[in-house]
């Protein structure tokens, strides 16, 4: 799964007191969520599951059913949630079958945040590694 994220020039949204707009605004900066997307949408919606929820371990049938929508919507947008790196995946047994579970790893986003910045670091290096690359070539030339 590739791992993508938006950077774009922000100011941080401390002022504000409800964490639904901050969740909102900031779900859109970082390209989670489109600019017409609202917390009404199915993917604003998910993320709120994981984040109100911290604790709770969410198979894909459950979210379903809380979102009222198909397992290949939640899939999809769940696919999206696991590229950033934020959630840990468990499993429940049910039955003779174990299903896998979802949720904010370490219970907490603030600490679940700390592998998008490892994951950015690491593309940033990366990148400057290629640009190096790049400009000795150049130079070669």
């Amino acid at each position: 799964m590739s791992f993508e994220l938006r950077v774009k020039k922000n100011t941080p949204l401390t002022g504000e007191t409800d964490p639904k707009l901050v969740a909102e605004t900031f779900l859109k900066l970082i390209g989670y969520l489109s600019n017409g997307e609202k917390v009404t949408s199915i993917p604003f919606r998910l993320f709120a599951c994981f984040l109100f929820h911290p604790q709770k371990e969410w198979m894909v049938d459950e979210l379903t059913i809380e979102l009222k929508t198909t397992k290949a919507t939640v899939y999809r947008h769940l696919n999206k949630i696991k590229a950033l790196d934020i959630l840990e995946e468990g499993k429940i047994e049910e039955g003779k079958k174990a299903k896998k579970t979802y949720k904010i790893r370490y219970e907490n986003l603030k600490k679940a945040w700390n592998f998008v910045e490892a994951n950015v670091e690491l593309a940033m290096n990366n990148y400057g590694e290629t640009v190096n690359h790049l400009q000795k070539l150049v130079e070669a030339r």
